[in-house]
């Protein structure tokens, strides 16, 4: 029974090695987790503070998105979504 167990852990990259590397990838993926936590704590944060300053949240959230992308991918989405409300008669 040892023995299958050693051969498992050599196929997993030699056991304590092994289960000590994975200990520490996991436990730096939580703190990331609980950092990526606060971050979000910290924006859902700055919305409220917008809104309680007369701002809205969801349009600038949607600048926020346009701003990531290229100049020409964001004009070539407003020319594809305005020929889309034209044909619907939405303009």
């Amino acid at each position: 029974m040892a023995a299958d167990r050693e051969e498992r852990n050599e196929g997993m990259g030699g056991g304590h090695v092994a289960a000590e590397e994975l200990r520490l990838l996991i436990e730096r993926a939580e703190r990331l987790e609980e950092e990526k936590k606060g971050i979000q704590d910290d924006i859902k944060d700055v919305m409220a503070e917008a809104k309680g300053r007369g701002y809205d949240p969801k349009a600038i959230r949607k600048i926020m998105s346009i701003r990531k992308k290229k100049r020409e991918e964001y004009q070539e989405e407003e020319a594809i979504l305005e020929t889309y409300m034209q044909a619907l008669g939405m303009l």
